[in-house]
């Protein structure tokens, strides 16, 4: 495995929000955020968002509004899961359909992608599942996800656990320059 080529980064509670459904209109990044984004830029790592939003199944907002709103934060793309938990789709995280969609239309090797994260059982479990890089970050749902929640996801660890997205960040750039160093 050699360097990060890129990240998939989560919506709700990694990137900003509270952790639960907020429009694409009404929603405020972290304020690490945009720095985090500038960072993955300036060391040409991909971003893509990947995210589950099963209210677009409710009429609630559309893939549109949430593709615009990822657009308007610089990611090179977002794949984005409209459906109902309970629909059985491939797409929807813990499955790892929208991370084969995105190895798929980019010609990528998914083990030299990372994955960053709130929720263990569901974006940890994705990642796992095509041999990402696993990182947790502590914001949203990442405190409960390693302790009251962590039976759901209780085989996996991630590679790195992160306070935000910006130490996440940091950690991927890090991982880079130490795999620079021994010349992979």
């Amino acid at each position: 495995m050699g360097k990060i080529q890129g990240v998939f980064i989560d919506r709700d509670g990694t990137i900003g929000g509270t952790g639960h459904f907020i429009h694409p209109r009404d929603f405020t990044l972290y304020p690490f955020s945009q720095k985090a984004f500038s960072l993955l830029r300036d060391h040409n790592i991909k971003m893509f968002a990947c995210t589950n939003q099963h209210r677009i199944s409710k009429g609630q907002a559309s893939i549109e509004d949430f593709r615009d709103e990822f657009l308007s934060y610089g990611f090179d793309d977002a794949f984005i899961c409209p459906h109902n938990p309970t629909d059985g789709c491939g797409c929807h995280k813990p499955s790892p359909g929208l991370l084969k969609e995105a190895a798929n239309k980019y010609s990528m090797d998914l083990t030299d992608m990372a994955f960053i994260g709130d929720v263990g059982a569901t974006d940890m479990l994705a990642a796992h599942a095509v041999g990402a890089k696993k990182i947790l970050v502590l914001t949203g749902w990442g405190k409960s996800s390693c302790n009251e929640y962590k039976h759901k996801w209780a085989d996996i660890e991630p590679d790195y656990i992160a306070e935000n997205l910006l130490d996440a960040v940091e950690w991927v750039i890090q991982y880079n320059r130490e795999k620079n160093t021994l010349g992979l």
